[in-house]
């Protein structure tokens, strides 16, 4: 478990932090970043939780909300496998890493609601509900987050499963946003044109 005594320690005073294990990065460092919007993604699934209680039941908000809860768990076991350095850089093997069966959670998770959905004729437009609103907000904070992500692993080793995750979970986001739209009966749908 972690203990935190002292909240702030000077230490990034001068523009830079650690990363696990000790390495020091610029703020604005792409790995920095990338780990910066996964916390961006928590906080905004951590909004939406103000909604998936008291939105489609008991039933379907209380299982959303279950879900979004452990999500916020693997997000910070995200963020601190971003936030060490890679096995090519000397990783330890006691770091915590995203592993295929968080992955598999999200895609079976998919798979059961999308299955009680209608399909899609058209593109959703964020809105609806405020549940799925706010989730559609995290949906696309978490695609910035999978855009860090990415750049990262363009210039460094990347654990493979961190980025299907995040991946994975916009998808979630996505299908949960509409879950939580009376079914996806209560979805907003592009018309394409209508305003010419």
């Amino acid at each position: 478990m972690v203990k935190l005594s002292k909240i702030y320690t000077r230490g990034g005073d001068a523009g830079e932090t650690s990363l696990v294990g000790g390495k020091r990065l610029a703020k604005h460092d792409a790995r920095v970043a990338a780990y910066g919007t996964v916390d961006e993604t928590n906080a905004a699934i951590g909004k939406a939780r103000l909604h998936t209680k008291v939105e489609g039941g008991d039933d379907t908000g209380g299982q959303a909300d279950a879900m979004l809860a452990r999500i916020q768990d693997d997000l910070f076991d995200l963020g601190a496998d971003l936030a060490t350095p890679s096995m090519d850089e000397g990783d330890s093997k006691d770091a915590l890493r995203i592993v295929p069966e968080q992955v598999a959670r999200l895609e079976r998770e998919i798979d059961s609601m999308n299955e009680r959905l209608s399909p899609l004729d058209s593109f959703v437009l964020p809105g609806g509900s405020p549940a799925a609103a706010a989730l559609h907000v995290a949906r696309t904070v978490c695609r910035r987050a999978e855009r860090g992500v990415t750049a990262l692993a363009e210039r460094e080793a990347v654990n493979p499963e961190a980025l299907k995750y995040v991946n994975r979970l916009s998808d979630h986001l996505f299908v949960l946003a509409r879950t939580l739209n009376d079914g996806g009966r209560a979805d907003v749908l592009w018309r394409p044109g209508a305003n010419r």
